[in-house]
């Protein structure tokens, strides 16, 4: 068992004064690079300065060395905004992807320190933070997938998995749902290795939290089953704050939530106003800054060597416990060799043994027609005992998104070891959890509601996409075909959103196929998040293979010399088959396309484009969504262009004009129309710039 770094060993090698030039080194690090820049925030990194010292020095387990050491405890700064103090840490405490020049060219293109937290760009960032409230709510994922793989990895006298997670938040994270969200099932879940540090500074933006914000915190935290504790200051002493810090380490059974009156800008002429919230200060006040912390005022990044050596002696302490940890790893691999075999499977997101084309259903022409959430279902049920990294649940929706893995318990406060969480109905932290578990390492989380609430959850999945986070999205119910619930819960516009976020996949299967499709191409890529958009209704088998599937869009009905291609995507590809044995027999000869993936197919060779839509040809696109986005590959669509009703699904197909008979006149007219005109209008004939 790894035994942790004595705290009080640490803190008494480092006198008052020195910890004070050391917090103040910290804050004038911070007001120079965003003065450097002329852009940036230096008020709360000036206020918190006390809080990354006490973590820094005397809290977190970390190696600059090995940044993404498995052992390590994570911190995230939610108010991602204040990130110059967590770039001035890093180059601190020693970490070697953050230079001083790179704190010198802070928010400039191509630097190691862009203007919030970016996990791919910065060692020692873990997320993508700056939309307030996002941080906090990934560290509760990170707190889960903690506990989760304490439960299956760990063995008596090999804690592999014991770290904590460290947030500082500030007063606007708070105020966002999403941390409200995710705070109350962190409570539920009774996460007592998780610690929050509120940076509570009375200032936003508008000015003071008086504006907007008096409620009673603290109570808040309470009531969702929290400890908590109230640091009045850390403007003299870290003293309350590194014992608060202890006794949050030493409650196990609850988060804890550390209140911390700062003062933001603390040092400037502003200090305690908005006015140091997201400006330079100004040469002026930065100068009589460092002239009050007893520094330099004619230089620029300065850092004594006694302040140096203090915080690189914290990293190279962490280094030391990195490699203890690697030597009780190896230990671990000749105690527990199927185990290490596995961790080392899932470190890499290397697929299981047998290949997933043989571990996911294949369906042929006789079996049961059912909705494709159904057949999402058997997916997840098949692929689940051979993939246990696969976790997750859905928003209170299970009975709907048929989302149970059938061979796992929930996962509880008092049952870590369970793969399927009850999220309840909180989309939106539902999504950053599952980030913060995919951050953590190890875990492939899966989560789901409704297609249309994934509105609720947009700001997360965007993260997800930018921070290259292979989350799994079921979102079921995906059109107007989920009937009764009418408009509010009818998705019209939310498929032409999805798929404009960058690093997106967004997959409509028509079929039992399809579906298997979908679950191969989302699960083999563990860097870009994917949407599998499910219907409620049944759809029925289209000769389809999830071989061919996997092109994204492929022809699915060929026709000799077609004058016409209908291209759709989920329950509408049966449509477009039906409406294509109508006109061919009418001597229109019409191929199907089915779009599985607009971003698969655009992956795939010019070839394959032109072989899908050749040239003169004109393409009908019919999906039950907005038109949105169809332009790129037809020539006319049937589509949304309103918001549903309520009724059931098939009343709303015929009135809404999703009816084999309207599919095959829009055909019609779509033929007569360029025979008409004399020529077609090439839509892949377009510069590659």
């Amino acid at each position: 068992m790894i035994s942790p770094v004595s705290k009080k060993s640490k803190r008494a090698l480092v006198s008052p004064a020195l910890e004070r030039e050391c917090i103040n080194t910290v804050r004038v690090l911070a007001a120079d690079m965003v003065q450097a820049a002329n852009s940036g925030h230096p008020g709360a990194p000036m206020g918190c300065a006390p809080l990354a010292h006490v973590l820094w020095t005397m809290a977190m387990d970390y190696s600059p060395a090995n940044p993404d050491w498995m052992g390590r405890d994570r911190f995230v700064l939610s108010n991602g905004h204040a990130c110059a103090l967590q770039y001035v840490m890093l180059y601190l405490t020693g970490y070697t992807g953050v230079g001083m020049e790179d704190l010198k060219s802070f928010r400039q293109v191509g630097s190691k320190t862009p203007g919030h937290p970016e996990n791919f760009v910065t060692d020692g960032v873990e997320v993508c933070t700056g939309p307030l409230g996002q941080g906090i709510s990934n560290a509760v994922g990170m707190a889960m997938g903690e506990r989760h793989l304490a439960a299956t990895f760990n063995r008596p006298g090999f804690d592999i998995f014991d770290n904590y997670t460290y947030v500082i938040c500030g007063d606007g994270c708070l105020q966002e749902g999403v941390s409200s969200e995710a705070s109350s099932l962190a409570g539920h879940l009774g996460l007592g290795r998780l610690i929050v540090l509120y940076d509570d500074n009375k200032i936003t933006i508008d000015g003071s939290t008086d504006l907007s914000f008096t409620e009673d915190v603290c109570k808040r935290y309470e009531s969702y089953g929290w400890h908590v504790q109230v640091v009045d200051s850390v403007a003299e002493t870290t003293d309350a704050l590194a014992a608060a810090v202890e006794a949050a380490r030493a409650e196990k059974s609850r988060p804890s939530f550390i209140k911390v009156t700062t003062v933001i800008g603390h040092g400037s002429v502003n200090e305690g106003s908005e006015k140091t919230h997201g400006a330079p200060l100004g040469a002026v006040d930065v100068a009589a800054v460092k002239t009050k912390f007893g520094m330099d005022p004619e230089k620029s990044f300065q850092v004594s060597a006694d302040v140096l050596q203090t915080y690189r002696a914290a990293g190279i302490e962490g280094d030391a416990l990195a490699s203890d940890w690697k030597d009780t790893m190896q230990r671990y691999r000749e105690a527990y060799p199927d185990l290490a075999k596995d961790y080392d499977r899932r470190l890499q997101f290397g697929m299981p043994e047998t290949d997933l084309a043989e571990l996911l259903p294949t369906f042929k022409e006789g079996d049961k027609d059912m909705a494709t959430r159904k057949f999402s279902q058997a997916c997840l049920k098949s692929v689940a005992p051979s993939m246990p990294e696969l976790v997750g649940g859905s928003a209170d929706l299970s009975g709907s998104n048929l989302t149970f893995l059938g061979l796992s318990r929930d996962f509880q406060k008092d049952s870590y070891d369970g793969r399927y969480i009850r999220f309840g109905v909180r989309e939106h932290a539902m999504a950053a959890l599952c980030n913060g578990m995919f951050a953590y390492g190890l875990l492939r989380p899966f989560c789901a509601t409704f297609l249309v609430f994934s509105g609720y959850a947009m700001g997360s999945i965007r993260c997800s996409a930018l921070s290259k986070f292979g989350v799994i999205y079921i979102m079921t119910h995906d059109s107007i075909g989920l009937g009764e619930d009418g408009p509010t819960h009818q998705p019209v516009e939310t498929l032409e959103t999805l798929r404009s976020i960058p690093n997106t996949l967004v997959l409509r299967p028509c079929d039992a196929n399809e579906v298997s499709a979908a679950y191969m191409l989302a699960l083999r890529r563990p860097y870009t998040p994917s949407v599998i958009s499910l219907t409620r209704q049944t759809v029925t088998f289209q000769r389809t293979t999830a071989a061919t599937a996997l092109q994204g869009g492929y022809t699915l009905i060929s026709a000799t010399s077609p004058v016409l291609i209908l291209v759709g995507t989920g329950s509408e590809v049966g449509l477009c088959s039906e409406a294509a044995k109508i006109l061919t027999q009418e001597g229109i000869a019409t191929s199907v396309v089915s779009m599985l993936s607009m971003e698969v197919f655009m992956e795939q060779t010019p070839e394959h484009w032109r072989k899908t839509f050749p040239a003169g040809v004109p393409v009908l696109s019919v999906e039950a969504s907005s038109v949105n986005g169809w332009h790129k590959y037809s020539h006319a669509q049937v589509g949304m262009t309103r918001f549903g009703a309520s009724g059931p699904g098939n009343d709303l197909f015929k009135k809404f004009g999703f009816t084999t008979e309207n599919v095959a006149e829009k055909g019609r007219k779509l033929v007569k129309f360029y025979k008409k005109a004399g020529s077609v209008p090439d839509l892949l004939n377009r510069p590659d710039f």
